[in-house]
């Protein structure tokens, strides 16, 4: 969720460390020694054991005791000692001479004796055998303090730690990380109508995605490639989501003919009389059709139509090959979510299947109302390609749906029915597409590649969509120019990745790991455009409006305290980088304001804070207006989706007060959800309604670690709510 827009830190390599040079590299001996020795606790320095040799002549001879690195080898700690670092070097370097010839092992081992110990940054040089390997493994400090460089910077490395002192190279090296980020911060402007589409979306550049690059300099040499070459080592696979053909049929269930016929029912269908007969007239029926099998089978199976139990039964000889049975709960279906969850059961039937064809038949179907009927419909048929769908593009091998056609049978027929079914497929299109953005990892979906899809969802529906800004004559070129009586925007958070800047996230519960769906609000908005690119609803023009950015350490990055301002010329001082959302948000708001809309509605993952209030299955929505509130509201109970309103509390402001500018960007812990919606509510014009959701819950389902692609289909709604 939130987090800063940028942040820095230094970046040594030390475990834990975030000091500056001074902080740790300093002259003692003692401590530079620890340092060097990859950071481990200080010991005292040890003697390695000899490398055998098969002449007895070439093994080293056993130090005397008064050896001083025998001496050195005795479990005593050393006291701090005042060296200087000069010692690392030759004499003759430092009377100016020029380093001597390297000695072989035994010389050199003499030479290194008659010098101070220094802990374990000298024990590879007192090795008697292999002399090359044994210098090796004495510059290894220096090896991997400058990990990242080529090998020409190592080389000066090594040659500069045998002449001068270890603080002239470091000094030389420029060990300093020098984090510059390149992502992007984008407005991704989209806007659709029956007639006048204008866009505001920036030109792509042919340059590598715009995503965060950490370029950490080590003597002119930039490790960004080698950073930037992991990102491109994963690709999705192209994965075409389920085609399935549905279709709406007023027949008898005994004459249609497929894979798989599934009835959904209920524990008051499975009811039976004194005779041990079903009392509902269809399950009656299908009994009869079957001997009495479905009776017996029931019993087998103990199924009782609770609510999660499914059953197949093989069926030979008859027209259908299996029968499914779903269980329903206590009563029948009576809301949209009910009817989801019925195509949701039904796909799990399918797969257990592996049928090609189903049916799907309600046993309590004479009991739904004639007017209810055509959203039963459309929400069965959404449950069961959203339940067939598996995001599968990340793995190696993935199962290909084997799902091509469902016939809903018993609520009738016609035109207007395949108007909806039609309707629920594009829909699902969107919701796929919202669920696809933010269950792409970090690395994936970067804010530069968030926009082209966005490009992409303009170009595929070019008759409504455009990704160019017209000016009027262009638009008569394109016989534009229909009537548009309503002007309607949904903004959208598009954080790709959030760390949480110098306010970094961590901790039990911070769920850094997950924060690649900080994006859910630009995936909900651009999920609604591709199902309303399909849709093309008439006398309504949409702006869909996504602020992309990432929130990573960077050394340009936004700190605590920074003051920044908006678009609009109002000041935010940062007190906290992890609320970055409602930064990037700001400048949408304004943004959006000025292309003379009339309703704005954004989605964020915006804060904890809403989770804590209402769980993971419920978003929040803050708004001034109650006609604004009502429309989503009614959306939401055809699309079943679950929201509720919260209050925008005026007294709560004086918590986002600054001393040195006209706001903070958080306030206290408490009432963190609405602090945050009267936030955004300082860059909203007061002429347009406003609507703020906060979908932290929902958007992810933990038990499927996967999104949810919440929030398109009740957009989608909303949006046809509005149109002529």
């Amino acid at each position: 969720m939130e987090g800063g827009v940028w942040g820095a830190a230094w970046e040594m390599g030390m475990e834990g460390r975030t000091e500056g040079m001074e902080g740790v590299w300093g002259r003692d001996p003692r401590r530079l020694a620890s340092e060097l020795a990859h950071i481990r606790p200080f010991a005292p320095a040890r003697v390695p054991r000899p490398r055998r040799r098969s002449p007895a002549s070439a093994r080293a001879p056993p130090l005397a005791p008064q050896h001083p690195l025998a001496r050195a080898s005795q479990a005593r700690p050393l006291a701090p000692a005042r060296i200087r670092a000069e010692a690392y070097r030759s004499p003759n370097a430092r009377a100016g001479s020029p380093a001597p010839a390297r000695p072989l092992a035994r010389p050199r081992q003499r030479a290194l004796a008659q010098r101070p110990p220094l802990a374990r940054a000298t024990r590879a040089l007192s090795a008697p055998a292999r002399p090359r390997a044994n210098a090796r493994r004495a510059r290894r400090p220096l090896a991997r303090a400058s990990t990242g460089t080529h090998a020409r910077a190592r080389a000066r490395a090594r040659a500069l730690a045998r002449t001068q002192p270890y603080e002239e190279v470091m000094d030389q090296l420029d060990l300093t990380c020098r984090p510059t980020p390149t992502a992007a911060a984008a407005l991704v402007a989209a806007s659709a109508s029956a007639s006048a589409s204008s866009t505001a979306l920036p030109p792509l550049s042919p340059s590598p995605p715009p995503h965060r690059v950490s370029q950490t300099r080590y003597h002119g040499h930039s490790a960004a490639s080698a950073a930037a070459a992991t990102l491109g080592l994963t690709k999705p696979a192209t994965i075409e989501p389920p085609q399935i053909t549905f279709s709406a049929k007023d027949i008898d269930f005994a004459q249609w003919k497929g894979d798989v016929l599934a009835v959904a029912v209920s524990e008051k269908d499975m009811s039976k009389d004194s005779d041990s007969n079903f009392e509902n007239p269809i399950l009656k029926k299908l009994n009869k059709q079957l001997n009495g099998l479905l009776s017996e089978a029931s019993s087998e199976e103990d199924f009782t139509g609770k609510a999660g139990q499914t059953s197949v039964l093989r069926l030979p000889g008859l027209g259908f090959k299996r029968l499914g049975l779903v269980g329903l709960g206590q009563n029948s279906p009576s809301n949209t979510s009910a009817y989801r969850g019925i195509g949701e059961a039904v796909a799990a039937v399918a797969k257990i299947a592996q049928a090609g064809s189903a049916a799907i038949l309600l046993a309590s179907s004479n009991a739904i109302p004639e007017e209810s009927k055509p959203n039963a419909l459309s929400a069965i048929a959404s449950g069961t390609v959203l339940g067939l769908y598996e995001d599968n593009r990340f793995k190696s091998d993935s199962k290909k749906t084997q799902l091509k056609a469902v016939d809903i049978i018993g609520l009738g027929s016609g035109p207007e029915l395949d108007k909806k079914l039609k309707y629920a497929s594009d829909v699902c299109t969107g919701v796929i597409f919202g669920k696809e953005l933010v269950n792409a990892p970090a690395n994936v979906l970067t804010p530069g590649v968030l926009a082209e899809e966005a490009s992409k969802v303009a170009s595929s529906y070019s008759d409504v969509f455009t990704a160019n800004i017209l000016d009027v004559e262009q638009c008569k070129e394109l016989k534009m120019g229909g009537d548009v009586k309503r002007k309607l925007a949904i903004v959208g958070k598009g954080l790709t990745f959030d760390s949480g800047g110098y306010n970094i996230k961590t901790g039990p519960g911070c769920s850094i790991e997950l924060m690649k769906f900080d994006m859910g609000g630009a995936a909900a908005a651009f999920g609604a455009a591709k199902a309303i690119g399909q849709i093309k609803p008439p006398g309504v023009e949409v702006h869909f409006v996504v602020a992309a950015c990432e929130n990573m350490i960077s050394g340009t990055g936004m700190r605590p305290g920074d003051i920044v301002t908006a678009s609009n010329g109002k000041t935010i001082e940062v007190n906290n980088t992890d609320a970055e959302g409602r930064l990037t948000l700001a400048d949408a708001l304004v943004y959006t304001c000025k292309q003379g809309v009339e309703k704005v509605v954004d989605l964020a993952t915006l804060t904890g804070a809403c989770i804590v209030a209402l769980g993971p299955s419920i978003a929040g929505f803050f708004t001034p207006s109650d006609d604004l509130a009502k429309e989503i509201g009614s959306a939401s109970e055809i699309t079943g989706e679950k929201f509720w309103r919260l209050p925008l509390e005026e007294s709560y402001w004086e918590s986002m007060k600054s001393g040195v500018a006209d706001m903070v960007n958080t306030g206290g812990r408490q009432g963190g959800a609405i602090t945050a919606a009267l936030f955004l509510k300082q860059f909203v014009d007061e002429k347009v309604q406003w609507m703020h959701i906060d979908m932290a819950g929902p958007v992810w389902n933990d038990k499927k670690r996967a999104a949810t692609g919440f929030g398109v289909s009740t957009l989608v709604e909303w949006v046809l709510k509005n149109s002529s």
